[in-house]
């Protein structure tokens, strides 16, 4: 076998170096750099070890190709797990790690321990050698372990590389233990942002029990449609996402809501019409109770006077009493909201109004107060105007939050992606009354996806859960007058995302649509 010159494996070497810092991620980089280091040393099989500090204990991870060999794919391998502790150099992969030096075992003259003895039985059954490498980090810390078998005796030197082999094939794996190191950073940094955005949401959701979940919902139905139009060819062509762009997109989707944290708990868990921090139909209540007793003791009163017209005094009493709870019971109805409340329902909460009642002062007051009133009118929902719009300003405090955050490169489009979810096509909606023309594909994703789980969702204390025909019917006149992107709609109607949705998240009472051709 010929060796390389110093002049030779120089070029060689860069190649290696800038082959190994296009790769992605992990698994990838250490399957080049396996390959290279096999090639260069002439081994006929290895594996890398990555120390990890997670839970429960700390430890080396096994990564190493199938044993068929079919595939340039590697594995992290669980059972080979090395716990580190005390005894940490009771294997010759401890031994390597800990002492951060090269290690060559002749399996001819040594005799291993029983770990190392079974996973070379599995892994590598001809060895006759084994060669050990560390590798480094940045910072100069041990990060893994490199082990090479050979079905020969171990080559005392790098027999394809110069006469500063060595130096060479140390400066090889120090950069591949670099390039390591990085992608694990960043790789760490992802999942501490993915944690970090995951409890931001769950934090908005435990603001309210009505809204529960709904953070953690719509980046299924968002990342479901999403799929379907990178799919489709005929509405969405030139529409795709590569692997930076979904994972903008799952960050904007769990992000889509963060400026409810600023949302007053009373406005955002306000369940029925009266609700602040309680639900004062029961004051109202408390006034009919007063006012039937009134009733009644007037009933006593006249009898007594007149005991001759009691058979009439009863019959006018029940009579009152009756209207009296069948007024209480309609307030009781219209309190808890829904999707409209008629004129004439308005009208009939003034007539009761006018009603008066004596508190315990002997002062003769209306049943109602103006404010009162002025709630339980409310026509959709159970806001005001006012209390409306403090909820739609949950979107300029979400654009301010995002705004303000440093995103980098790959996920500048966050803030446009989790902005959009209120706004219409027709330029109606908020906070920027944008048109469809200025949306993104994502963000129009993000509005359907939002207003979907928001009529289906089971925790809406104004309203029972609406079946898929009541929500596919209001998002279809939605569609219809352009508050939702047509194209959009046709491809969540026809991709059957709503149902593939609803028959793991709504309850089966809910599916009362199978075929959704009648809602395009």
């Amino acid at each position: 076998m010929r060796r390389m010159t110093d002049s030779e494996s120089l070029p060689r070497l860069l190649r290696v170096a800038q082959h190994l810092s296009e790769q992605k991620d992990v698994p990838r980089l250490l399957s080049a750099l396996l390959k290279e280091v096999r090639h260069l040393c002439h081994a006929d099989t290895g594996w890398v070890w990555l120390y990890t500090d997670g839970r429960p204990q700390a430890g080396l991870n096994c990564l190493c190709h199938d044993a068929t060999g079919e595939s340039d794919e590697i594995k992290e391998k669980p059972h080979w797990f090395r716990p580190l502790g005390n005894d940490a150099d009771g294997g010759i992969v401890e031994q390597c790690f800990t002492a951060g030096e090269p290690l060559t075992v002749a399996l001819t003259q040594t005799r291993l321990g029983e770990v190392d003895q079974k996973l070379l039985a599995e892994l590598a059954p001809q060895a006759k050698g084994l060669q050990l490498w560390p590798l480094y980090n940045h910072e100069g810390l041990v990060t893994g372990v490199l082990q090479l078998a050979y079905d020969k005796p171990v080559p005392r030197n790098l027999q394809r590389l110069g006469g500063n082999g060595h130096l060479m094939f140390q400066s090889l794996l120090t950069y591949g233990g670099i390039a390591l190191s990085n992608l694990s950073q960043v790789q760490e940094l992802k999942d501490l942002l993915d944690a970090f955005i995951k409890v931001l949401a769950q934090a908005i959701d435990a603001k309210s029990s009505h809204t529960s979940a709904h953070c953690q919902r719509v980046p299924v139905i968002t990342e479901m449609l999403a799929q379907a139009a990178c799919d489709d060819q005929i509405l969405f062509p030139d529409f795709s996402l590569d692997e930076d762009g979904w994972y903008e997109l799952h960050v904007a989707a769990w992000l889509h809501d963060c400026g409810k944290l600023a949302t007053p708990d009373s406005v955002l868990d306000k369940s029925t019409k009266l609700h602040t921090l309680h639900d004062r139909i029961n004051e109202v209540a408390s006034r009919f109770a007063t006012l039937r007793a009134q009733i009644q003791f007037r009933y006593e009163k006249a009898s007594l006077l007149n005991p001759a017209d009691e058979p009439a005094s009863r019959l006018r009493m029940e009579e009152d009493i009756g209207v009296l709870k069948e007024e209480l019971a309609f307030l009781e109805r219209i309190n808890r909201g829904g999707e409209a409340m008629a004129a004439v329902d308005q009208q009939r909460v003034k007539e009761i109004a006018a009603r008066t009642w004596t508190d315990v002062w002997g002062q003769e007051k209306p049943l109602l107060s103006d404010e009162e009133v002025y709630n339980l009118c409310i026509a959709r929902g159970t806001l005001t105007p006012e209390e409306r719009q403090i909820i739609n300003g949950h979107m300029d405090v979400t654009l301010d939050m995002l705004g303000s955050l440093p995103f980098p490169r790959k996920l500048k489009q966050v803030p446009e992606y989790a902005g959009g979810h209120h706004e219409k096509m027709d330029g109606t909606g908020f906070p920027l009354g944008l048109t469809r023309e200025q949306m993104s594909v994502p963000a129009r994703i993000m509005a359907i996806a939002d207003v979907f789980e928001a009529l289906t969702a089971k925790e809406r204390p104004y309203k029972t859960p609406l079946k898929l025909s009541e929500a596919l019917g209001i998002m279809q006149r939605m569609r219809n007058n352009n508050h939702l992107d047509p194209d959009l709609y046709q491809l969540f109607i026809r991709s059957r995302v709503w149902r593939q949705y609803s028959e793991k998240h709504l309850d089966p009472v809910q599916l009362d649509v199978d075929d959704g051709s009648q809602f395009l």
